[in-house]
C-alpha cells in the first residue's frame, strides 16, 4: 500500500475521534473547529521564559544578525524559485515532501522514521524560537500547542497579538525572524555533525561497493531488483565505489537495455526517461555506499554512525529547506510579515499592506504552479 494511504487513514481516525469526543477533549485543551484541531497548553511557557532569560542580550544580538540573514535568505529563495520557472516541468524547485511517501514531482524520498524525527526538530526549534524571542521582547505568550489543519500537522506558539502589534518594529522583526533563523542554525549544526561523522567512518569502515537502498515504485527496476542487493557490474563495467557508479549510470539513455550484475544474480532492465533530465536513462534505484567493518575494537557499535549520519542529513535538509521557504515574501509566512514591517519604516500601513498582499498573491500563484507542474 502506498504510504500516503496510511497517513489518510490515520488522519481520518483522528478526525472521527476529535468530532465524536469533542466535548470530553475540551477539558484537556483540545479545540475542534473544522478544518482545524488545536491542542493548547500553558505548561511550557515557564521553560521558554527560563531559556529566554538565561541570556537576553545574546538572543537580542543573535536575532539582530538574524534579521539581516533573513532578508538575504528571502532574496535568495525568491530568486531561486522564480528563476526555476523556465524549467519547472523538468525540475520543479518546489515540491511537497512527506516522510515515507513518494510524491509526484519530487526527486526526494524521505525515510519515514528519519523524516518524522527531522520534521519534529523543524517544528520544535522553529516555534520555541518564536516564543523565546517574544519573551525577550516583553511580549506575553498565551499558549503553546499542536494543530492539524485538515491533514496538515503543525505546531505553534501563540504570542499576545495586541502586544506584538504594539511592540517596536525591530522587536517584531526579531520575533518573526527567530523561527527560520533557528532552523537555519540547526541545519548548520547538523551539517557539522555529518562532517564529523563522515571523518570518523574511515577509522572503522572501508568502502565495499554500492548497495541498493530503495527501488522507486513503477520504475524500470521495480519488480526486478531488490533493496539490499550489492551492485557488482553494469553492462560489464565493474562497480567498486560511488564514483564508478555515478559515471556508469550517467552514460545511459532512455530505452537502453542494460545488464545489471548483483550479488544475487544478473538482470536486464529497459531504462526510462530520467525525471530530472529526459536525455538520460532512469533505473529507478537509490543507491548508497556499502561498507565493511575493518576495525571491530568497539564491536558492532560503530554501525550506529551511519544511522546518526542519515538522521542529521535529513535534519540539515528539512531545517534548511523549510526555514528558507518560510522566509518567502508571502503572507501568512514569516517572510511576508517581515517584508510588511520593513516597508512600514518608510510607508504607512495602508500603503504597505496592499503591496505585500499583492506580492503574496503572485508568489502564491508561483508556488501553486510549481507544485502543479511537478504533479503533471
Amino acid at each position: 500500500m502506498n504510504g500516503i494511504y496510511y497517513y489518510l487513514i490515520a488522519f481520518a481516525v483522528i478526525w472521527i475521534l476529535a468530532l465524536t469526543l469533542n466535548t470530553r477533549l475540551e477539558k484537556y485543551g483540545v479545540e475542534t473547529n473544522f478544518p482545524i484541531i488545536m491542542w493548547k497548553t500553558k505548561r511550557l511557557r515557564g521553560l521558554i521564559s527560563r531559556i529566554s532569560n538565561f541570556s537576553p542580550k545574546f538572543w537580542r544580538w543573535f536575532m539582530n544578525a538574524g534579521i539581516v540573514v533573513s532578508f538575504l535568505a528571502m532574496i535568495f529563495i525568491t530568486w531561486t524559485i522564480l528563476s526555476s520557472l523556465p524549467s519547472v516541468f523538468e525540475t520543479p524547485a518546489v515540491s511537497i515532501v512527506v516522510p515515507g511517501v513518494e510524491m509526484p514531482g519530487s526527486s526526494i524520498y524521505i525515510p519515514f522514521v528519519y523524516g518524522l524525527l527531522a520534521l519534529a526538530s523543524v517544528l520544535i526549534v522553529h516555534e520555541f524560537s518564536h516564543g523565546i524571542q517574544a519573551v525577550g521582547e516583553k511580549i506575553s505568550i498565551k499558549s503553546i500547542g499542536l494543530l492539524l489543519f485538515a491533514i496538515l500537522p503543525g505546531a505553534f506558539v501563540e504570542p499576545d497579538e495586541e502586544e506584538l502589534k504594539q511592540a517596536k518594529k525591530s522587536s517584531q522583526l526579531r520575533v518573526y525572524a527567530a523561527g527560520s533563523v533557528a532552523n537555519m542554525s540547526l541545519a548548520l549544526i547538523a551539517l557539522v555533525l555529518v562532517s564529523l561523522i563522515s571523518a570518523g567512518i574511515p577509522t572503522f569502515f572501508a568502502e565495499d561497493g554500492i548497495a541498493i537502498d530503495r527501488i522507486v515504485s513503477d520504475s524500470p527496476s521495480d519488480g526486478i531488483l531488490k533493496e539490499g542487493m550489492i551492485l557488482q557490474e553494469i553492462d560489464n563495467h565493474k562497480i567498486t565505489n560511488s564514483t564508478d557508479y555515478g559515471e556508469v549510470v550517467s552514460s545511459f539513455a532512455p530505452k537502453d537495455n542494460v545488464t545489471v550484475k548483483t550479488d544475487q544474480g544478473t538482470y536486464t532492465i529497459t531504462l526510462d526517461k530520467n525525471p530530472s533530465n529526459e536525455s538520460r536513462g532512469f533505473f529507478g534505484i537509490q543507491a548508497t555506499k556499502h561498507f565493511k567493518l575493518i576495525n571491530d575494537s568497539l564491536g558492532p557499535i560503530p554501525w550506529i554512525l551511519f544511522e546518526l549520519s542519515e538522521l542529521f542529513e535529513w535534519m540539515f535538509m528539512l531545517n534548511l529547506g523549510i526555514g528558507l521557504f518560510n522566509l518567502l515574501p508571502l503572507k501568512p509566512l514569516d517572510g511576508g510579515h517581515m517584508l510588511e514591517i520593513l516597508l512600514r519604516y518608510k510607508l504607512s500601513e495602508e500603503k504597505a499592506k496592499p503591496i505585500v498582499n499583492a506580492l503574496s498573491v503572485v508568489m502564491g500563484m508561483v508556488i501553486v504552479f510549481s507544485l502543479g507542474a511537478g504533479f503533471i
